[in-house]
């Protein structure tokens, strides 16, 4: 099989499936799997700084009812993300990551590009001029390693206004009036889950690359990479980037 029909992978959240997600750990396992891309959600705080996070809350991740919202960084920070009801005590405690810092660790790892998820609840909380403004602050001097991506068109307008930040929208519904408005968007990523596509379906043509997402199994990833999905998340990267096919589009990360 030819490499350009095998995807590149990109880790959903760090190596979720092996650690808890959006975590250190996660994130350091998926680069030493050989991950080119990662993906990971990013929250604001009560005083403005982003913090790795899917939830509006550590419920799931820490066990700590406390609302993202209303905390501050020092907060967050006595909150373990050790996903407990996953793992246990296992990688107690685990501080959540802040987007500052994950940024200045990437500079050492040059050829791997992240997807920067902006949640929605922090737009809908803060406002979008709250929440853009220092967040295009701190990735716009990134832009040759950071895509920002978001389900919400405004966010990646105004990233696509004031930035030379890459952008990727995340679609809600694979349909006719998603194409046209991704036309008019024309983001450089459109990200859908697998399960919305159907499986004969090939992707909208455009500018755009493709990102398929939630994808565990290694034959269901090839056959999809074969009608043009270029870019693969799944949560599983570790396992799969031991696939001998799959391995081929691995980083070494000059190791």
């Amino acid at each position: 099989m030819q490499t350009d029909t095998i995807p590149q992978l990109v880790s959903h959240r760090g190596d979720m499936v092996q650690y808890p997600e959006n975590s250190w750990p996660a994130l350091q396992a998926a680069v030493d799997a050989g991950a080119c891309w990662l993906e990971f959600d990013i929250q604001m705080c009560a005083d403005g700084n982003f913090v790795l996070l899917h939830d509006s809350d550590f419920r799931r991740t820490g066990n700590d009812p406390g609302r993202i919202f209303e905390l501050d960084t020092a907060s967050c920070r006595r909150i373990s993300v050790h996903y407990p009801e996953k793992f246990g005590q296992r990688f107690s405690p685990a501080p959540p990551p802040l987007l500052n810092e994950v940024l200045q660790w990437l500079a050492d790892y040059p050829d791997v590009r992240a997807m920067v998820e902006i949640k929605s609840e922090s737009l809908e909380h803060f406002g979008h001029e709250q929440v853009m403004h220092p967040l295009l602050d701190i990735l716009g001097p990134r832009h040759e390693q950071c895509v920002l991506i978001s389900f919400d068109e405004k966010a990646l307008r105004a990233a696509q206004q004031h930035t030379a930040l890459e952008t990727g929208w995340v679609l809600r519904a694979c349909n006719e009036a998603h194409r046209k408005r991704a036309q008019q968007l024309n983001p450089q990523y459109l990200i859908c889950n697998d399960r919305k596509i159907p499986a004969q379906e090939i992707p909208w043509p455009g500018s755009w690359h493709w990102m398929l997402y939630d994808m565990m199994d290694p034959d269901k990833i090839l056959r999809r990479a074969r009608q043009g999905f270029e870019l693969i998340e799944t949560g599983d990267i570790t396992r799969l980037l031991k696939h001998p096919l799959l391995a081929r589009r691995a980083c070494h990360h000059g190791l």
